[in-house]
Protein backbone atom coordinates (compact mmCIF):
# COMPACT_ATOMS: atom_id res chain seq x y z
CA UNK A 1 0.00 0.00 0.00
CA UNK A 2 1.53 3.22 -0.90
CA UNK A 3 1.51 6.22 1.37
CA UNK A 4 -1.39 8.01 -1.32
CA UNK A 5 -3.63 5.25 -0.58
CA UNK A 6 -3.42 5.25 2.79
CA UNK A 7 -4.04 9.16 2.42
CA UNK A 8 -6.81 8.33 0.37
CA UNK A 9 -8.44 5.63 2.97
CA UNK A 10 -8.04 8.34 6.10
CA UNK A 11 -9.99 10.88 3.93
CA UNK A 12 -12.76 8.49 2.86
CA UNK A 13 -13.08 7.42 6.09
CA UNK A 14 -13.09 11.09 7.55
CA UNK A 15 -15.82 11.63 4.71
CA UNK A 16 -18.01 8.76 5.84
CA UNK A 17 -17.75 9.35 9.40
CA UNK A 18 -19.18 13.65 8.19
CA UNK A 19 -21.50 12.04 6.73
CA UNK A 20 -22.59 9.93 9.56
CA UNK A 21 -22.53 12.56 11.73
CA UNK A 22 -24.51 14.78 9.53
CA UNK A 23 -27.29 12.25 9.26
CA UNK A 24 -27.83 11.05 12.57
CA UNK A 25 -25.99 13.64 15.24
CA UNK A 26 -27.25 16.96 14.05
CA UNK A 27 -24.14 17.98 12.26
CA UNK A 28 -23.01 20.39 9.54
CA UNK A 29 -23.26 19.19 5.81
CA UNK A 30 -19.93 17.98 4.77
CA UNK A 31 -18.00 19.80 1.52
CA UNK A 32 -19.65 19.29 -1.35
CA UNK A 33 -22.73 17.36 -0.75
CA UNK A 34 -26.41 18.97 -0.77
CA UNK A 35 -27.40 20.03 2.78
CA UNK A 36 -31.19 20.01 1.55
CA UNK A 37 -30.47 15.94 0.32
CA UNK A 38 -29.31 15.20 4.05
CA UNK A 39 -31.65 17.09 6.18
CA UNK A 40 -34.00 14.90 4.28
CA UNK A 41 -32.42 11.64 4.52
CA UNK A 42 -31.86 12.86 8.72
CA UNK A 43 -35.64 13.75 9.00
CA UNK A 44 -36.20 10.44 7.77
CA UNK A 45 -34.18 8.62 9.75
CA UNK A 46 -35.15 10.40 12.81
CA UNK A 47 -38.77 9.51 13.01
CA UNK A 48 -37.98 5.94 12.20
CA UNK A 49 -35.91 5.75 15.00
CA UNK A 50 -38.51 6.69 17.22
CA UNK A 51 -41.46 4.90 15.51
CA UNK A 52 -38.67 2.03 16.53
CA UNK A 53 -38.76 3.25 20.23
CA UNK A 54 -41.99 3.55 20.63
CA UNK A 55 -43.12 0.01 19.09
CA UNK A 56 -40.89 -1.94 21.29
CA UNK A 57 -41.45 0.33 24.39
CA UNK A 58 -45.25 1.07 24.34
CA UNK A 59 -44.77 1.81 28.30
CA UNK A 60 -42.51 4.46 27.58
CA UNK A 61 -44.75 6.19 25.15
CA UNK A 62 -47.65 5.67 27.20
CA UNK A 63 -45.55 7.22 30.54
CA UNK A 64 -43.98 10.05 28.33
CA UNK A 65 -47.58 11.36 27.82
CA UNK A 66 -49.04 12.66 24.28
CA UNK A 67 -46.08 14.81 23.26
CA UNK A 68 -43.81 11.32 23.70
CA UNK A 69 -43.15 11.75 19.63
CA UNK A 70 -42.18 15.40 19.74
CA UNK A 71 -40.17 15.09 23.04
CA UNK A 72 -38.37 12.06 21.42
CA UNK A 73 -37.56 13.94 18.65
CA UNK A 74 -36.18 16.79 20.23
CA UNK A 75 -33.97 14.89 22.26
CA UNK A 76 -32.51 12.48 19.84
CA UNK A 77 -32.01 15.47 17.04
CA UNK A 78 -28.12 15.77 17.97
CA UNK A 79 -27.32 12.50 20.15
CA UNK A 80 -26.56 9.38 17.80
CA UNK A 81 -28.07 6.14 18.12
CA UNK A 82 -26.61 3.23 19.93
CA UNK A 83 -29.39 0.65 19.92
CA UNK A 84 -32.89 0.72 20.17
CA UNK A 85 -33.00 -0.38 24.18
CA UNK A 86 -30.15 1.83 25.36
CA UNK A 87 -31.68 5.03 22.96
CA UNK A 88 -35.12 3.96 25.00
CA UNK A 89 -33.66 3.94 28.83
CA UNK A 90 -31.37 7.46 27.73
CA UNK A 91 -34.49 9.27 26.68
CA UNK A 92 -36.42 8.23 29.73
CA UNK A 93 -33.87 8.79 32.15
CA UNK A 94 -33.23 12.63 30.43
CA UNK A 95 -37.43 12.46 30.76
CA UNK A 96 -36.90 11.66 34.50
CA UNK A 97 -39.27 8.32 33.66
CA UNK A 98 -38.55 4.95 34.72
CA UNK A 99 -36.10 2.89 32.60
CA UNK A 100 -38.33 1.11 29.86
CA UNK A 101 -36.30 -1.99 29.85
CA UNK A 102 -37.46 -5.00 31.07
CA UNK A 103 -35.88 -6.04 34.69
CA UNK A 104 -34.22 -9.57 34.48
CA UNK A 105 -33.36 -11.93 37.69
CA UNK A 106 -29.45 -11.05 38.51
CA UNK A 107 -29.37 -15.04 38.40
CA UNK A 108 -30.33 -16.57 35.26
CA UNK A 109 -32.18 -20.23 36.00
CA UNK A 110 -29.84 -23.05 34.89
CA UNK A 111 -32.12 -25.57 34.85
CA UNK A 112 -35.53 -26.81 36.30
CA UNK A 113 -36.04 -28.78 38.47
CA UNK A 114 -38.99 -31.63 38.71
CA UNK A 115 -41.41 -32.38 41.71
CA UNK A 116 -40.76 -35.74 43.38
CA UNK A 117 -37.61 -36.30 42.02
Amino acid sequence: MTTESVRSTVTLAEQQAAIVRALVAGAEPPTGFDAGDLAATAHGLLHKRVDEVARRFPGLVLAAGPDFHGRYLEWARTRPKTTTAEDAAAFAEHAGLPDPRPHRARWPIRGRRTLGK
